[in-house]
């Protein structure tokens, strides 16, 4: 329970920086937006493909992994951008007091390679995970393969932030990520603050009322107008009602998870450094982290 409480008062912490600096939630924002234009156009010639081809003909389901693991690519891409522009906005924040986007996009612009880079060495895994998971995968292949997805996404949120404040590549990213946790510098703050299963709560507790509300209002509308016209306006709206509610527990499990990763990263660099330099004292936490640990 005092893990939870914590993660509810990182979450607290988190958003109150965000409150203060209203363009650390944007690119949480505008990822979520361009993820949707880039999945709803991706998935066009995918589709065209298995309708015109067959997914079960041997060149039609080639040229389709071909553009799906493109697609994947592109969203990894798009995803990790505005995740380093979080990164960044985070930083300027706590080292600054103040996120500035004009950085943020500077900072994305030199490290688009690498950011690239992050984003098809996820594409590599997501298609490995698939693949040994495959079609109806038994109990032990669905776990290794979640394992694997676990193991790397959480990879992923200290290399990023590796790559964004310290410029650096993939392969130094990497290794960076690996001494962390190698070293247990971020024990303390991965064991005691529960993030993950408050932000999943929320998500979920969001993502409920929006899809009752929205059934609700939906079921109301058809039952009141008969025919074609009421059963979809009734879809129509109950979605419209419904979407809000689980697009903004996206943004909020997307931009908490990257504050809070980027902090626990900020910690794990400033107590390596202190402990390369010979410091005994313990190494205060930034500001967010700091005031759940007390």
């Amino acid at each position: 329970m005092k893990s939870l409480s914590r993660g509810f008062a990182f979450l607290k912490q988190s958003w109150q920086m965000a409150l203060a600096d209203r363009d650390l939630i944007k690119p949480s924002i505008y990822a979520l937006l361009a993820g949707i234009v880039v999945t709803l156009i991706g998935i066009i010639p995918i589709a065209g493909v298995g309708f015109l081809m067959g997914e079960n003909s041997k060149i039609g389901g080639a040229i389709i992994f071909v553009l799906s693991a493109a697609l994947i690519f592109v969203q990894y891409t798009v995803s990790y951008i505005f995740s380093a522009m979080t990164i960044y906005l985070i930083y300027g924040y706590l080292s600054e007091g103040d996120g500035r986007m004009d950085k943020a996009w500077a900072i994305v612009r030199r490290d688009m390679l690498d950011i690239m880079s992050l984003a098809a060495a996820s594409t590599v895994v997501n298609l490995i995970k698939n693949a040994i998971r495959g079609k109806g995968g038994s109990g032990g292949r669905n776990f290794l393969a979640g394992l694997i997805d676990t193991i790397w996404t959480e990879a992923t949120y200290l290399v990023l932030p590796a790559m964004v404040i310290e410029d650096i590549g993939l392969k130094d990213g990497l290794r960076r990520a690996t001494n962390i946790v190698k070293n247990n510098l971020l024990l303390v703050g991965v064991s005691t603050i529960g993030v993950s299963a408050i932000t999943g709560v929320i998500g979920f507790l969001l993502g409920a009322v929006g899809v009752g509300l929205g059934f609700g209002v939906g079921f109301g509308i058809i039952q009141v107008v008969s025919g074609p016209i009421g059963l979809v306006s009734g879809i129509g709206v109950g979605i419209l009602i419904a979407m809000p509610f689980i697009l903004f527990a996206t943004v909020v499990s997307s931009y908490t998870a990257t504050a809070y990763h980027t902090c626990l990263y900020l910690w794990a660099r400033d107590v390596e450094r202190a402990q390369q330099g010979g410091q005994l004292t313990q190494v205060a936490a930034p500001a967010p982290l700091a005031a759940v640990l007390d």
